[in-house]
């Protein structure tokens, strides 16, 4: 038995988990869709060699942008393969658009490692921006603020016409008219 022990090292524990994010980061769903890709994890030690066995749970919000797993809960569990790939699939999200996280902890033995991965559910946010800004969609922003400029010329233009017309008289700095066309606001009236 102690010549065994010796001729078959126990295989060393370890010490150190690294988790890296391969698919999903990033992602931009409809409100209410059912997203079959999911989010992907490679688990790697400290010397970056796949740890194969080791549990990787997968943590949605409770509340605000979210959704649930194929088992109805905010959590999911998936076990690491040869190549120390984990991921879960099928997440339905719900309908409150904005960013959210996915907290990822990674554990085997004694060691733990954790991230987070950010994705987004699609829709208009509070500033008036569309979600599909968040992946930088340049030509959308662009054409936005040429339609804000155009609104806020052809405001700037109408409150001076209105001014010119009604006569001096009329024009105090109790009827300045005020165009809001989200930060920062436009004031056009008496200087």
């Amino acid at each position: 038995m102690l010549f065994f022990a010796l001729c078959h090292p126990a295989p060393a524990q370890v010490a150190i988990l690294q988790i890296q994010v391969t698919g999903g980061e990033g992602a931009v769903h409809s409100p209410g869709s059912r997203d079959s890709r999911g989010i992907a994890v490679v688990v790697t030690d400290e010397t970056g060699r796949p740890v194969e066995g080791a549990a990787v749970s997968f943590h949605l919000p409770d509340q605000g942008p979210s959704g649930a797993f194929v088992n109805g809960l905010h959590t999911e569990v998936a076990v690491t393969d040869d190549r120390g790939r984990a991921a879960v699939h099928s997440i339905e999200f719900n309908r409150v658009p904005g960013r959210f996280e996915i907290r990822i902890v990674a554990s085997k033995e004694q060691a733990r490692a954790g991230t987070v991965s950010f994705q987004y559910i699609a829709g208009t946010s509070p500033s008036g921006t569309a979600a599909a800004d968040v992946k930088g969609g340049g030509h959308h922003r662009k054409k936005k603020w040429m339609i804000v400029a155009a609104v806020a010329g052809a405001g700037a233009a109408g409150g001076v016409l209105a001014l010119t017309r009604s006569g001096a008289a009329q024009a105090s700095a109790e009827s300045t008219t005020t165009l809001t066309i989200g930060p920062p606001s436009i004031t056009v009236g008496k200087p």
